[in-house]
């Protein structure tokens, strides 16, 4: 501080010292910043800055130099122009949905989607006078037939959550375009890495409108951190979201963005490491006499697998699946020994999400989740898997002790 402005009391030094740091500093992780206040040069700056289109600072809500980063990677992850972050996952669904739908409005989701979007659109949406229908992502036709005129947003899932069905989704999106329907895809599976939700075709031609993605999934990779984003490519919708945010204050902390920030760079490493991993588990249990049927996109029999491998494995390779897959045990057992199968397992841990290092696993009631049973679903009890990073001899021999001790028919 100069002497101009020197002060005799201490508090006051220390809060404007005058001390700044050499700017030229770079090391592997970019430097972290945390805001409510940011401070403005003079009053005109305060009057002129706009944050909507990242070009300054406002306040912590609308940006740091640390969201803005992150946002920036996730559209070169995931092929989109604008992102918003968001608390969670579901944050980022009810983000998407307010700022597309309004009093009136009609909204379409699969039948198979994501739980809490289903319990979003019966709650909230629906005492804010928003009308929902679910619809079979299997079927391209049913969703055509039930596009109303009010219809403004159209949800899209692939695959279906825990049944993991694959639905056609170039179909799904062409139908919607052709009703100038708005439409969002739950990218959390995907990941920006399976396929490419705005350029499904690979020429430009076909895109989603919005994308969801729950980053507490792979992008953090840990298990410890809850957040998501919604993206586009469409200018106008960019703002409506960023408007949506500003009106709810909704953002995010600084340090869970440095945490997903730190992570990002390896995702395609641990998606591809624990998809190979799921592959061989449901592999293993395809050769199971307790398991009637394997429900992992990858799998030559399992649903929707020719969508997958037009979306996902166009060139014929093996493409990327994500490591989720789920089950369906032998109607011939009871659900107390199917309970007692996944308390039995001990590398297996009990608990919901995915995308972590340590692998989990969860039973199901699949006919409490859909409107109908499946018809591409076998009788039986569902039990979903996600791998994580142990060795998978580990996981088989945990699989083939929990087998032995709980699944005897």
């Amino acid at each position: 501080m100069t002497d101009q402005h020197k002060t005799s009391h201490i508090a006051t030094e220390l809060i404007h010292h005058s001390y700044t740091p050499p700017a030229e500093f770079e090391a592997p992780q970019p430097g972290i910043f945390k805001a409510s206040t940011v401070f403005f040069p003079n009053v005109a700056a305060m009057r002129q800055r706009e944050w909507k289109d990242k070009s300054a600072y406002t306040y912590g809500t609308h940006g740091t130099p640390s969201t803005f980063t992150l946002e920036e990677r996730l559209c070169t992850l995931e092929g989109g122009k604008h992102c918003v972050l968001t608390p969670s996952g579901l944050s980022a669904l009810a983000v998407a949905a307010f700022a597309v739908l309004k009093t009136g409005d009609h909204v379409l989701l699969p039948d198979n989607s994501y739980g809490p979007n289903k319990v979003l659109a019966e709650g909230e949406l629906t005492s804010f006078g928003i009308s929902h229908t679910y619809y079979d992502a299997m079927n391209p036709q049913d969703l055509a037939a039930k596009i109303q005129a009010n219809t403004k947003l159209v949800w899209l899932e692939a695959p279906g959550s825990v049944s993991m069905e694959f639905p056609d989704l170039i179909q799904l999106v062409s139908v919607c375009k052709s009703h100038a329907v708005v439409t969002a895809l739950d990218n959390t599976w995907g990941a920006g890495l399976a396929f490419k939700p705005f350029d499904l075709l690979g020429d430009g031609s076909l895109s989603v409108d919005l994308t969801a993605h729950a980053l507490t999934k792979y992008p953090s990779g840990g298990g410890d951190v809850l957040m998501g984003s919604v993206m586009t490519c469409d200018d106008s919708l960019s703002l409506k979201l960023k408007l949506t945010m500003m009106r709810l204050g909704i953002c995010v902390g600084a340090n869970d963005v440095e945490t997903v920030l730190r992570s990002l760079p390896t995702i395609s490493l641990r998606y591809a490491a624990q998809d190979r991993t799921a592959r061989h588990l449901a592999n293993w249990w395809q050769h199971q006499s307790v398991c009637v049927q394997v429900m992992h996109p990858a799998l030559a029999d399992a649903p929707g697998h020719a969508h997958w491998q037009a979306l996902c494995a166009p060139g014929g390779d093996q493409g990327l699946a994500a490591g989720l897959f789920s089950v369906m045990l032998s109607p011939e057992l009871s659900q107390s020994q199917v309970d007692a199968f996944c308390d039995s397992l001990k590398l297996f841990r009990i608990g919901y999400s995915w995308g972590g290092p340590v692998s989990l696993v969860v039973p199901y009631n699949i006919a409490s989740m859909r409107s109908n049973w499946p018809s591409h679903l076998k009788p039986g009890h569902l039990v979903r898997f996600s791998s994580g990073f142990e060795s998978l001899d580990d996981l088989v021999a945990d699989l083939q002790q929990a087998v032995a001790a709980c699944l005897n028919i």
